[in-house]
């Protein structure tokens, strides 16, 4: 009986969460069911979630597998890029130190900013009125 080796992280960005598996395989990437290309219709999402594979030449080599939640595509794309760095450097130490010279291991801490009281919004005030 042959083993299939899994391997799985989690990847945040703003309030996107993704669960990404990746298996030895042909390179075919399956986000929330659907295709790759079909989830994320903007070019520069695919590139920006192929990045960690393309950095450590393995582009081709793993089965993609992840659910995303949350937030809007260009956040999920970001989360979906540092759980799949994430599961990288777990399946072979030495992608580890390739993937944090090129940041693909730091979590982005950008969120939004809160609403505070006695304001219109995070940073905007109410018009000022001096009579």
């Amino acid at each position: 009986m042959v083993e299939i080796v899994k391997y799985g992280a989690t990847g945040r960005k703003k309030t996107s969460i993704a669960r990404v598996n990746i298996t030895p395989g042909t390179g075919k990437i399956v986000i929330n069911q659907r295709g790759f290309e079909n989830y994320f219709t903007r070019e520069t999402d695919r590139i920006l979630i192929l990045e960690p594979l393309a950095k450590t030449n393995l582009l081709g080599k793993f089965d993609v597998q992840a659910n995303v939640t949350g937030g809007g595509s260009s956040g999920q794309a970001g989360a979906v890029r540092l759980g799949l760095a994430r599961a990288l450097s777990l399946c072979d130490p030495d992608n580890r130190l390739t993937l944090r010279k090129t940041t693909l291991l730091t979590r982005d801490p950008r969120m939004k900013e809160r609403k505070k009281p006695g304001q219109k919004g995070a940073r905007k005030k109410f018009q000022w009125v001096k009579r």
